[in-house]
This record gives C-alpha cells, sequence and structure tokens, in this order.
C-alpha cells in the first residue's frame, strides 16, 4: 500500500541531510502533525519533514485515517494492529529513506497517540538501527515480546500529559518498563496539566531531543 501526504523541504533550501517522519494518531492526518516540522524547521534547517496519512480511512470521520482499527484500549488488539500495519510503515521508510538518498542514521521517528505506538513498533524492529524515536501520548504494543522481538536500540523519548483521558498516562509509564525489561530504556517527561495533546514543554523537549538524536549525542 503507497502512503503520502505533507511534506515540508529543509528551512535552508539544500538537499536533506536528515528525515523525520511524522505518524499521527487515530482520526487524524499527515496535515496535524506537519505543523511540528513548522515549528521546528528554523532549528534543524537540513531536515525534510514528511507526514503521511495512515492507510485506512475513520468510518465517520472526514478526512480522519487509522493506522488499524481501535475501539478500546485491548492490548491484544493494540498488538496485532501494530503488527498489521509495522510492514506497511516500514516500506514507507525504506522508500523514504531511498527518496532523499538518507540512510537510518538520519531518520527520526515522531509519533503522536496511535503513531506513537506505530513508531516505537516498527522503529526497534529495524535490522538497522534509526537516530531516534519521540513519541507523544502514546503506548507500547506487545511490550511482553519485546525483548525477543527487537532488532536494534534507538534512542527512545516518551513525552506524555497528566490529564491524557485518551491514553491514560499509565500507559506511557509501561511502556518505559518494557522497554528496561527488554534491555533498553528511554527518556521520558510528564507534562503537568497537559491533556491528550502536546504542550509547550513537550515541542521543546522534542526539538532538544532530534538535534541530539540526529548529532549523535546518545550513542
Amino acid at each position: 500500500m503507497k502512503l503520502d501526504g505533507p511534506r515540508l523541504s529543509p528551512h535552508n533550501g539544500q538537499a536533506p541531510k536528515k528525515l523525520v517522519i511524522f505518524l499521527h494518531g487515530y482520526g487524524s492526518n499527515g496535515q496535524d502533525l506537519i505543523g511540528l516540522g513548522q515549528q521546528w524547521a528554523r532549528a534543524l534547517p537540513h531536515v525534510q519533514w514528511v507526514s503521511p496519512n495512515a492507510p485506512d480511512p475513520v468510518p465517520g470521520a472526514p478526512n480522519g485515517y487509522q493506522w488499524f482499527p481501535i475501539s478500546n484500549l485491548d492490548p491484544d488488539r493494540i498488538e496485532s494492529g501494530a503488527a498489521e500495519a509495522g510492514p506497511i510503515v516500514d516500506e514507507f521508510i525504506d522508500g523514504e529513506l531511498e527518496r532523499y538518498r538518507l540512510t537510518e542514521k538520519d531518520l527520526c521517528l515522531v509519533g503522536f497517540s496511535q503513531g506513537t505506538m506505530l513508531s516505537l513498533y516498527t522503529g526497534l524492529r529495524r535490522e538497522r538501527q534509526i537516530a531516534g524515536i519521540l513519541g507523544f501520548s502514546g503506548a507500547m504494543p506487545g511490550g511482553a515480546k519485546l525483548k525477543q522481538e527487537m532488532r536494534s536500540k534507538p534512542p527512545v523519548i516518551m513525552i506524555h500529559g497528566d490529564q491524557d483521558q485518551v491514553l491514560p498516562l499509565p500507559m506511557m509509564l509501561d511502556a518505559v518498563d518494557a522497554l528496561a525489561e527488554a534491555g533498553h530504556g528511554a527518556q521520558w517527561h510528564i507534562s503537568g496539566g497537559i491533556p491528550h495533546s502536546i504542550g509547550p514543554d513537550g515541542l521543546q523537549l522534542g526539538e532538544r531531543f532530534l538535534n541530539n538524536a540526529f548529532l549523535g549525542r546518545y550513542a
């Protein structure tokens, strides 16, 4: 399945040296997260930003897409959905790296909500390690199997609002625990007073993480 969505060229007008792929949340679309690239572009002027629409429309949600159907937070359904969507994301990643003549060390994945689930699921299972994974308001699919299935250990940061009623805060803490139990780890941050969204502190921390990840400071 061919994915596509909004793109933002490097702020410096030159050929991309780095690539950020955004994976949006359930019922949203690529346009929702490309705005993050606009906010971070000056600080990361060499980055190509790409924000594909998920493969499947959400019934009854105009211009809303999903990486996989989800009606509740059943862990088994989340795991199976991520396993189904993961190869689609992997194929997109491969195509974008080829398009811009870049390698995994030049790539960061940035997810929100269901997009964070896919960023973690795919990014940790790629044979060649990417530069980093930035996950907002998300969760870890298949955490119990991560130790057996993880193929690389890219730097990870997870950022979550303490007022999130969609994916409650303990889901982020469970994800961090799953990474630790699998022999990896993550930075994490709780945004006070923030619901299922991204606060100013999250934006600032995300920008700093991407800059450090691309500079190889977490190696």
